[in-house]
């Protein structure tokens, strides 16, 4: 695993649900927003760091649950944590269009807040992301994740298992606040897929085909939409090959860019 970058200074928002840990740096548009996997905190992107800051402003957070926010007190459904992030975005007067870069739970996340907020949306980059029909095989494997999560973020369980099991709970609504939701918007859309197949004991060989499967469904999701291979990666693309997201991360931005100046 690479050496890693040192995150921002880390800030707090009082929000109408409690207090939430941020950090926001960098400058430009359109602005990169960060959703991170279920149990995952901010330090899960330092390997991105201080680069993507040279690519635009950068904001991400820590849902409740998570390191220096509050626990969570309402139901963490997809639909939730959209209205959170876009309290959180007004309240650090970060205006849109958004870059939604999301990895594993949070690509359903950036999945649903483009499909919501069209508009607002000017690209989508997944990572390793979950897709609507994984959810039953995700959430039977609870105990599992956060074993797997614990070894690759070298932390201890009890930083992340409160926020693992409260969004791990609503994954059924998040899924069907999906499927009621508009139709995923055109904008141009890079999906980056580990190369590496999970271990036996967290998907079986069915379920890993399955979701390989479901993974180029995502990039189909835009006719703008495309799929890349991390073929040194696992669940963790951000992690273990650093450069190859910032490189589709900046070829996203020159993509978005130029979409709207079409568009417009």
């Amino acid at each position: 695993m690479p050496g890693g970058g040192k995150l921002p200074r880390s800030r707090i928002a009082q929000t109408r649900n409690g207090r939430v840990s941020y950090c926001l740096s960098g400058e430009g548009s359109p602005a990169i927003v960060l959703l991170a996997g279920a149990g995952v905190t901010l330090e899960g992107w330092r390997f991105l760091y201080p680069e993507i800051e040279t690519l635009g402003t950068v904001f991400g957070f820590n849902r409740f649950g998570l390191k220096g926010s509050d626990a969570p007190r309402r139901p963490q459904s997809g639909a939730f944590v959209v209205d959170l992030l876009r309290e959180l975005l007004a309240q650090v007067s970060l205006a849109p269009p958004y870059l939604l870069v999301g990895h594993s739970l949070g690509g359903l996340y950036a999945n649903l807040f483009a499909r919501l907020h069209p508009a607002d949306t000017a690209g989508v980059l997944l990572l390793e992301a979950t897709h609507p029909d994984d959810h039953a095989v995700v959430g039977q494997h609870e105990t599992l994740l956060a074993r797997a999560l614990s070894k690759v973020l070298a932390l201890p369980q009890v930083v992340f298992r409160r926020n693992l099991h409260a969004e791990l709970d609503w994954l059924s609504q998040t899924v069907r606040e999906i499927e009621a939701s508009g139709p995923f918007p055109l904008v141009p859309l890079t999906v980056v897929t580990g190369g590496n197949s999970p271990p036996n004991w967290l998907l079986s060989p069915a379920a890993a085909g399955a979701k390989r499967a479901h993974q180029q469904e995502l990039a189909r999701l835009s006719p703008l939409g495309r799929q890349v291979v991390a073929q040194h990666s696992g669940h963790f693309p951000q992690l273990t090959q650093p450069q190859l997201v910032l490189r589709e991360l900046r070829e996203l931005i020159h993509r978005a860019r130029e979409a709207q100046h079409v568009g417009g």
